[in-house]
This record gives C-alpha cells, structure tokens and sequence, in this order.
C-alpha cells in the first residue's frame, strides 16, 4: 500500500473524498475519509475552535512517540473555514473498549496478553522520550485489522523529565480520565509525572482481562474518595480463574497502583512480566484473533442494511460487562475511526440526523429494553446537568442501586416530567455513552 510523505503537510478538504463523521468527543468530530492522491482511508479529528493549540501539542507526542505501537498521524488538517485537526490512521476495529462490548466481557486470553505486552511497549517507549501521556485507558488504545495495539490521544501529554517529577512543567487540577488517575493527581498541585501512566497501566490490565469497567456508575466524587483511600478493583474473580500466568498479572496490577508513586514499577520492568506472560500464551494468538474477528464479521454480514460492512466497533462509553461468554444477540454499530475521542453509531439507528421529536419518540417505544441495557445511567445524568433534579441524582448514586434501578428512576423523575427536550437530550447522551443502543 502507499504511504503518505514523512513530512507532516497540511491536509486540505480538496484532498479527501467520502468523508463522513463517525465520531465524536471533547474536542471536536471524528470523520472517515479517502485521502484521493495516497488511495487510502484516513481518520480526521477535526477539532473545535477553542481546542486548537491540542492540534499541535497532539501533532507533535504523537511524531516524536512514532512507533508501531503508537497510533501513526499523517499531517495536519486545514478546512475552507479555517478549520484545524489531525489526520492519522483510520481504525476500523475500534479500541479495547469496543472490542470489549461487542464480546461481551475480555477477549480470549492470549489476545488479552498481546495488547497488554504491546501496550506497555508503547508505554516504555513514550517514556524513554520524556513524555508522559495521562489519559491510559481501553478507549485510547485502538486495534488495527489484525487486532494489534495503537496507543492514541496524546492531547493531555506532556513532558517529564524525571520519574520522581518536574516543577517545570506544572498542572492545575487533575488530568485524564478520573477512573484511571492515581491518587496523588487528585491534589491541584499535582505535577504529571511518569508514575501517573504507571498506575493507569495497572488499571488498565485489571479492565482489559475482567471486561469491566472500574467503579461502574460511580461519579467523580465518589472515585476521588475511594482511590484515595486506597480502594482498588477487586481481583478474587481474576484470581479465582486457571489461567497460565494470572496470578502474575494481578499481582503487577497491584505493583502498580501502588498507593506510593515511589514504589511503582518503571515499564522497563513492567515489560518483562508482560512479555513472558504473552509468551506463555503466543502460540495461540493466531487463532484467538481468528476467532474474533470472525465473530465480528458474522455480526455484521447479519445485518444486511448496515451501510458499511466494516467492523461494528464503537469507542463510546464504558460497559461493566460480566458475560464472558460467546457474541450474542449484539446488534452492530459503526467502528470507531478515533484517534483518542468517543465515537457515535453511523449504522440504521443513527446514520441521519433525528428531530428532537423523532430522538423523544424512540426514547418512549423503546422504553423497557433501554432499561434493561443501559448501564450508564449516572454518566447520562452528568450530561442532562441541571435536567436531573439534585435530589433524583442523589438517588441514582446510592450504593447497591442496580443499572436498571437507575434508569427507571431518570424515566420516571426526569425523562416523563421532562418532555421531548429532556428526551432528546437524554438519546444525544446516550449516542455518546452506549451508541450501539440506538440500533434498535
């Protein structure tokens, strides 16, 4: 296949064919598009206005993290309005997060071993350049055709120029997503540091080989608290499981997230563990990732209206998933094509744009089955704000409240109160946190 120039030119809209949206996050959309003189497809991040020094700041990590564990960006985009973004490899296989819910729990172990060994190699690499990346998590790490490891988003990352830390590049408040965040970045002083991507990582592993998500339906406040009173993920599941090396992984999970940044490992140990535990299992990684990706591609082929027969990958939200059985009754969305952000469904659900009376008509038909299967009812109610009565949000955050408890509440208190808009705003939030459900 053709490659682009090494040079980072400028890309312009006259340069790019079909392009479609088929994401989007914080800082802008996510687009799909044919770059027509190199012949291939590319992912363009465009971003919004008020982001546009991440253009450059994320331009330049990801050049100088070039590896082939690091997601490869081609140029920098320039539309007819002055619009700036990224314009990097397209991934048509989603993240580990997607990867995750279209498999309904962690994929098979030997894949599981692989994107934790290449992760850290990404990781490794990253800081042996003196940059720290912040936001480790399964949405960042992309999966190629062959279901290889793509580190993403660099646009929190900055450089560090001592594991211990560096005054010189300082922070107010914390950074990266508060779920996968030490417990000392907690403090507004916090200076990011190598030790932060460290205890991320260990988070990280303990999401990639559970199929969870850490503290599920847990808000901001919560997480804080919890994380720095030293609560952890519980390991007795993954202990509790025969699998050739699992104690190992747990116990360089609990190395690091250390409480102490001190005591955590550095990757270049990190890679040691992990790159024994995949050799133990790498003689079977061809057909684990045979085996998924024929899943994948069956659940596709069965829907023949999908507009693109690609992968149904989507890089939104973050499922605590317990099933670890085979694919089921999993409907398909469009992949992600992210490098870093969120992405939406482009499939029947969601592929043109509904009214705020159509959004509030499919919030209402498909009522019961939205609250058997949401699982993010407390990030939805983030995103309705002031939409969600103080005392209704207090509800949906009491421990022991099950997933299905707490959208029947927002039905009830907020959705049926609220009308058309709160619904409409309540189908756009869950476009982002769990897209596929709008395949209904």
């Amino acid at each position: 296949m053709a490659h682009p120039p090494r040079d980072k030119a400028e890309v312009r809209k006259e340069s790019l064919g079909d392009m479609c949206e088929v994401g989007s996050g914080g800082f802008g959309r996510v687009y799909k598009a044919r770059h027509l003189d190199w012949g291939f497809d590319v992912a363009v991040k465009i971003l919004k206005e008020d982001a546009s020094h991440y253009t450059f700041n994320e331009v330049s990590f990801m050049d100088l993290a070039s590896c082939d564990f690091v997601l490869r960006v081609y140029g920098v985009y320039k539309g007819p309005s002055g619009e700036r973004g990224l314009v990097t490899d397209y991934m048509r296989r989603g993240s580990i997060e997607s990867l995750q819910t279209q498999l309904s729990g962690p994929p098979p172990w030997p894949l599981a071993f692989r994107l934790a060994h290449q992760t850290a190699l990404a990781m490794n690499f990253l800081h042996h350049k003196n940059i720290v990346h912040l936001d480790l998590k399964p949405n960042n790490i992309l999966l190629n055709d062959e279901l290889n490891a793509r580190l993403a988003d660099f646009g929190l990352s900055t450089v560090s120029r001592s594991v211990v830390g560096d005054n010189r590049n300082s922070h107010t408040g914390p950074q990266g997503t508060f779920k996968y965040m030490p417990p000392e970045a907690f403090e507004l002083s916090y200076n990011p540091v190598r030790a932060f991507d460290i205890y991320s990582f260990g988070i990280l592993l303990w999401s990639i080989f559970s199929g969870k998500e850490p503290y599920p339906g847990k808000g901001y406040s919560i997480v804080e608290l919890r994380i720095t009173q030293g609560d952890r993920p519980d390991c007795k599941d993954l202990l509790s499981l025969k699998v050739d090396g699992i104690r190992d992984l747990v116990d360089l999970m609990r190395r690091c997230w250390e409480g102490d940044p001190d005591k955590r490992p550095l990757f270049k140990d990190i890679l040691k563990t992990t790159e024994r535990l995949f050799s133990r299992h790498s003689d079977n990684i061809r057909r684990a990732v045979d085996e998924v990706l024929t899943k994948l591609d069956r659940s596709v082929q069965a829907q023949p209206d999908n507009p693109e027969p690609l992968n149904e990958h989507h890089g939104s939200g973050q499922n605590d998933v317990v099933d670890h059985g085979p694919v089921t009754e999993v409907s398909p969305v469009s992949n992600v094509v992210s490098a870093g952000m969120s992405s939406v469904s482009s499939g029947s659900g969601s592929s043109k744009t509904l009214t705020r009376k159509e959004k509030a008509k499919f919030v209402d038909r498909h009522k019961p089955t939205l609250i058997q299967k949401v699982v993010h009812a407390v990030a939805i109610a983030e995103e309705l704000g002031d939409m969600v009565h103080s005392e209704t949000y207090s509800r949906l955050i009491q421990p022991n409240v099950t997933a299905q408890k707490q959208v029947r509440v927002l039905y009830d208190e907020t959705l049926r109160p609220g009308g058309e808009r709160v619904k409409a705003a309540f189908y756009d939030a869950l476009k982002k946190h769990q897209p596929f459900l709008l395949e209904l």
